[in-house]
Order: structure tokens, then sequence, then C-alpha cells
């Protein structure tokens, strides 16, 4: 049994949220089409919920203007806040504000004897234990990846909690950053986006630009460049498919990098392109192409990057079932 048409309708949720974060681990990519009618949605119900307690002279009425005054003007502008630091993607800040607007109060779902969710706080702000929840599912990310590392007998102490080995050849279709560097383990890699913009305004593949990577330093080698995209792995060709390297001298890697000015074309790519590419910069792609070209290894670490909306949308599910996870440990160490 559902206590309200608005918690019925609230539902929706889990099936776009579910979606969402399917997108996100294959694309890295939401369409800023998918929050509107969420939010249109959550200012329906939010009108519907107020017309119904008006003029609010009760204590749940009243409790009802502090929930939605915490969701509306707390935890709405946080997620602006966290993008505008760098701590969030501008579709996760999106989803936030949108489960602000939506879920600001505790839903109730009676199924048989019990009620969910199971686990509420005395406040009752719904979008907050999303957070939380969403906060504390994200931090058991690096434990997972340890045990992962462990199992498979990668142990590197400054990376092991972190990133994951993954094959050279299966980059191009991978997303996150490089967690290292010719020099070793690194937290400032090249974001696996941007390697792919390189690759497709160079006309050239990762494999094409390891066979031959004395001649793709040479930034002479270049006589077109191509559409770079926005490095996705779901838009335009892997590569534009062209060649734009000639066969390589006899002079050795060291000796032919020197008296390059731009290796690589590394500045040359983004000064064609006007901005930083993720954030990155010409000594992080330079980095990052010596260690894909001249490594005899089979595998690098790579720090997956997982998109916040999939811990969100595990903390989402949790939060309609259990309730709030932060609140209930707390419960089991007697602290409520």
């Amino acid at each position: 049994m559902i206590d309200s048409a608005p918690d019925l309708l609230r539902l929706v949720v889990l099936p776009v949220f579910a979606w969402a974060a399917w997108r996100d681990i294959n694309t890295r990519r939401l369409p800023n089409r998918l929050w509107p009618p969420l939010v249109g949605l959550g200012l329906v119900l939010l009108a519907w919920e107020t017309f119904q307690l008006a003029p609010f002279a009760t204590l749940e009425g009243r409790l009802f203007l502090v929930q939605i005054a915490v969701s509306l003007l707390f935890i709405a502008p946080l997620g602006y806040v966290f993008w505008w630091i760098g701590g969030f993607g501008g579709a996760d800040a999106k989803a936030l504000i949108t489960l602000a607007i939506l879920l600001p109060t505790f839903p109730s779902y009676v199924i048989g004897t019990l009620q969910f969710p199971l686990v509420e706080t005395p406040v009752g702000v719904f979008s907050l234990t999303v957070l939380t929840n969403t906060v504390l599912v994200a931090a058991a990310v690096p434990l997972v990846l340890a045990v992962q590392n462990l199992s498979r007998g990668d142990l590197e102490p400054t990376a092991m909690l972190f990133a994951r080995r993954v094959a050279i050849d299966s980059i191009p279709d991978r997303h996150g950053k490089l967690f290292e560097s010719p020099e070793g383990i690194t937290r400032g890699g090249l974001d696996l986006d941007a390697l792919r913009m390189y690759l497709r305004w160079r006309g050239t593949t990762l494999a094409d630009l390891r066979a031959d990577a004395t001649g793709h330093r040479d930034p002479a080698s270049i006589t077109d460049t191509y559409e770079p995209t926005d490095g996705g792995t779901h838009v335009g060709p892997r590569t534009d498919g062209g060649s734009s390297v000639e066969t390589s001298s006899s002079d050795s890697d060291t000796e032919t990098a020197a008296v390059f000015d731009d290796p690589w074309a590394a500045e040359a790519f983004f000064e064609a392109i006007d901005g930083t590419a993720y954030g990155s910069s010409p000594e992080q792609l330079r980095d990052a192409l010596e260690l894909l070209s001249t490594t005899d290894r089979q595998r690098v670490w790579v720090s997956p990057g997982l998109p916040f909306i999939v811990p969100m949308f595990v903390g989402l599910v949790v939060a309609f079932t259990y309730g709030d996870l932060l609140f209930g440990l707390f419960g089991w160490f007697g602290l409520f």
C-alpha cells in the first residue's frame, strides 16, 4: 500500500536513474533533456502537497515546510557548489538538484507488515538521505578496487585503491584517467577522453601510434587534421581513419624527441581545440603518449573514474528500501 499519490508518482525516479547509471557507465554522457521532466514532476507534486497541508497549522504541516526549505535551500544549491568547485560533473549536479526538488520528504510504502523505508530520520529530508547514502556507497568503491586488485595479484600500494591495471589495447574504449606516467604512479594522469580527442584530431589510432612512436612524435608528420569530437566512445568514429605519419626515421626515439619544439604536436592540438580537454595539458598529453608508446608492458594503471550517478542510483534504491544508512549506522552503535 502507498500512503499517497505523490509517493506513487515519485517511484518514476528509479527507472530513470537506472537508465542514467547504465548510460553513464557506458558513455560518461547524459542528455540534458533527462532532467526537466523530473523537475517538472517534482514541482507539481510540491504544489499538490502544499495545497493539501495548507495553512500548515499542524505539526505535520510545519515539518513539511522545514523539509522543503532544507531540500530546496540547502541540498539543491549544494549540487551547484560541488560543480563549481570541480567536485561534480554537470550531470551529477543536475541530478542532485533534481532529487532535491522531486524528493524533499520521506515517501511511505507498506508491503505486508513492513513499512518502507525502514529507517527514517527525525527531520525527514529524503534528498539528504539519498545524498548521504550516495557518499557512503562511493566511499566503498576504493575498497572494492583494492579487493579486485588483490585477487589479481596487482599489488601497488599507491594505486590499488584508486585504479586497476588494464590492457593498453583496450584503452581507446575505456573511460577514466591514466594513473601513471613514464616516471611512475601519478594522480595527475591524462583523461582518456582527451586521448581519444587527440587521436581523432590526428586521424590515427593508438595501435598505429605504438607501432611508430618516432613518426608520430614528429609534429611535421601531420598533414591533415580532423574533428576531435568530445572524446566520448559513443560519438563519431573510433578515429577519423586518416594516416598522418610517414615512416619513422632511423634516429633513436631519444635523439628524435630532443630536436622537436612541439613533440607529438601537443601544443598544436590544444591550440586547435581552443581548450584544455577535460582539464588536461600538453605536458600531460606528452607524458601519456610517451608512456603508451614506449612501455614494453601490456597493461597500465587506469583510474576508472566511476561516475557519481552510479552510487547515486544505488543510494537512491537503498533510500527507498532500507532508508538512511548513516542514521542506521548511528543506531547500531547506540548513538541514537
